[in-house]
């Protein structure tokens, strides 16, 4: 039994990391954390966990916990995960790892040097329908695959409002905006499916200087992007168009993915009217024909609920795998590495105008 503390269990954890864990034998989640001790005795009690902490540190330090599982905001990463780590803890980290490329360089690298499990949680790396299109593409069912086209809604971010829980994100060293958290999530979701890119040429148009906050009167000052738009070749030597547009929400189309083979074209939308592209079921088609995602593409017990807890779910069951074999799971800490090496060059290539490879 693998026992888990949560540090943010009062946010975003609450309705996918501890109903995805619930749901597993192989983990215990014996601890949660969040920014006060009363929120935080609430948490534990909705939950059934024993012990309940306003502190990150005392929970990594505590010797029921042997898994820290890090879901606060992005700019609080980086010091929840060096507390797992200086206390020698496994650690399941939230995307985006940090704020920026080098400190998710710095992160990465103090985990390797902590000789503990480490993951991050890059949903569309665990999603059903990614897997069994990726698999559909490797047995050729459309040919060589020549080009990739992903078209996706980037709402609540990059719109002319912001909930007032987002303000925050609009400053860019919160690492909370809609490259960093919806491409980011979106093109690992391609990436799963596709394979990497290896050069990317990018623009950020930034919209709306000024936001208003919903609800209220007040404007605020943006200094993030209002849409991601680039142009790139894989690996594969496919092309690759990525425009992720944003909005206020509600989102309605979600996505279209396209994929376009020697021998035909594959697409894909969301089963669930709005949901992203890392959260739930596709409607995946092969010209005419609809390919329903099969049984065997799906690893988590059916008790958990379709979404980010499924996704979740099947990460957990990959992390408990790798400390039975004393591996690495993936995505590690070294794939979210090369995703924020991804993100940093579609930055640069926004800033400058140049194609920018992926190192």
């Amino acid at each position: 039994m693998i026992r888990v503390g949560v540090v943010g269990a009062s946010g975003w954890a609450d309705g996918s990391h501890l109903p995805a864990l619930a749901a597993l034998e192989a983990f215990d989640v014996t601890a949660v954390a969040t920014t006060n001790q009363a929120s935080a005795d609430r948490a534990a009690a909705a939950h059934g966990v024993r012990h309940a902490f306003a502190s990150a540190g005392e929970l990594a330090a505590h010797p029921d916990v042997d898994l820290v599982v890090v879901s606060v905001k992005a700019s609080q990463h980086a010091a929840v995960t060096r507390a797992a780590l200086n206390a020698g803890k496994h650690v399941v980290s939230e995307w985006p790892l940090g704020v920026d490329a080098g400190e998710a360089r710095e992160l990465t690298e103090a985990a390797t040097a902590a000789g503990v499990v480490h993951a991050v949680a890059l949903q569309g790396h665990h999603s059903p329908s990614a897997r069994f299109v990726a698999d559909l593409l490797a047995e050729g069912r459309i040919g060589a695959l020549e080009s990739v086209a992903l078209v996706a809604e980037g709402a609540p971010w990059g719109g002319s409002r912001i909930l007032p829980n987002l303000v925050f994100g609009l400053d860019p060293s919160e690492g909370t905006n809609i490259l960093t958290i919806m491409a980011g999530h979106f093109l690992a979701a391609l990436e799963r499916v596709a394979g990497p890119l290896a050069e990317v040429s990018a623009r950020l148009p930034r919209t709306h200087d000024r936001v208003l906050v919903t609800g209220t009167q007040q404007t605020v000052p943006n200094a993030t992007p209002s849409h991601v738009l680039l142009h790139g070749v894989l690996t594969s030597g496919a092309t690759a168009s990525v425009a992720v547009h944003g909005g206020s929400g509600p989102t309605y189309g979600g996505f279209h993915l396209k994929l376009v083979g020697s021998d035909g074209t594959l697409t894909a939308t969301p089963a669930q009217p709005g949901m992203f592209i890392h959260w739930g079921d596709w409607d995946i088609r092969i010209g005419d024909e609809v390919l329903p995602v099969p049984d065997t593409c799906r690893t988590v017990p059916a008790s958990v609920r379709s979404g980010p807890p499924a996704n979740i779910a099947a990460l957990y069951q990959e992390v408990a795998q790798a400390i039975v074999e004393g591996r690495q799971p993936h995505p590690s800490f070294e794939t979210a590495l090369r995703h924020h090496r991804l993100l940093a060059a579609i930055e640069r290539s926004a800033a400058d105008g140049i194609a920018r490879e992926i190192s």
